[in-house]
């Protein structure tokens, strides 16, 4: 991995997001999906608003997403990961845990916004977190991601997490727009990129937001990692 030549990252707004508690915990496995629609000069971003009444984050706008439950080792696909975004989760555990991470992505943005990134498939009774998907008639289709970011919440916060961001493609969703979802969101929307960014965000929100924008022209860029190295937020990217 090499540094980062700037560090697009506003720590001081991070620390405002989700303050210190003294708490320690490790992080835990998370996934997001960062939705998109349009061209790269007028593209749209899916967003989500958090509920006030949450101790994370609340009030603040966010992609759909969730941590990794045990079921999401287990659960079918209909494709797999790309070969090179799925080697990159891999260097970073295990190729089950990076499957693992990518069905994570799917089936929380199912449950937050009722979007289905998945294929057409026969409908199956299976009990956990992915009844209600294969009650459908669908499998994840994780030929569409791209895995694109990760973030690791700094120490002494209420909530820790190792998140993996993912992107894909609105063409690639069963269904175009997004429902009430579990509640969890209060407000689901597609909005303008430029306009996104005028919203109230997490700091990591923003900083992914920009990454976004970048990769709509440059897709394989290399992969940015923040993490908090010495008590200081610190951007590498890997290639």
């Amino acid at each position: 991995m090499r540094p980062s030549p700037t560090t697009p990252f506003d720590a001081r707004q991070d620390l405002a997001d989700a303050p210190r508690t003294g708490e320690r915990q490790r992080p835990k496995d998370a996934a997001t999906l960062i939705l998109t629609r349009g061209t790269p000069g007028s593209s749209e971003i899916l967003m989500g608003r958090r509920a006030p009444g949450h101790v994370f984050m609340a009030s603040k706008w966010v992609f759909p997403g969730g941590r990794i439950e045990r079921a999401d080792y287990a659960a079918a696909s209909a494709t797999d990961l790309p070969h090179q975004d799925a080697a990159r989760l891999a260097r970073e555990g295990n190729a089950r845990r990076a499957r693992a991470l990518a069905l994570t992505a799917v089936r929380e943005t199912f449950e937050e916004t009722g979007l289905m990134l998945a294929e057409p498939a026969p409908v199956a009774s299976v009990a956990g977190p992915w009844r209600e998907f294969r009650a459908v008639g669908a499998l994840p289709d994780l030929a569409a991601l791209s895995y694109v970011a990760r973030a690791i919440t700094p120490p002494g916060r209420t909530r820790r997490f190792d998140a993996r961001f993912f992107m894909a493609d609105a063409l690639a969703l069963l269904h175009p727009e997004p429902t009430a979802g579990s509640g969890e969101l209060d407000e689901i929307a597609w909005m303008p990129l430029a306009e996104a960014q005028g919203l109230d965000l997490p700091a990591i929100t923003r900083f992914v937001l920009g990454e976004v924008a970048e990769r709509l022209v440059q897709p394989r860029r290399p992969l940015p990692f923040v993490r908090v190295v010495r008590g200081t937020h610190h951007v590498e990217h890997q290639d």
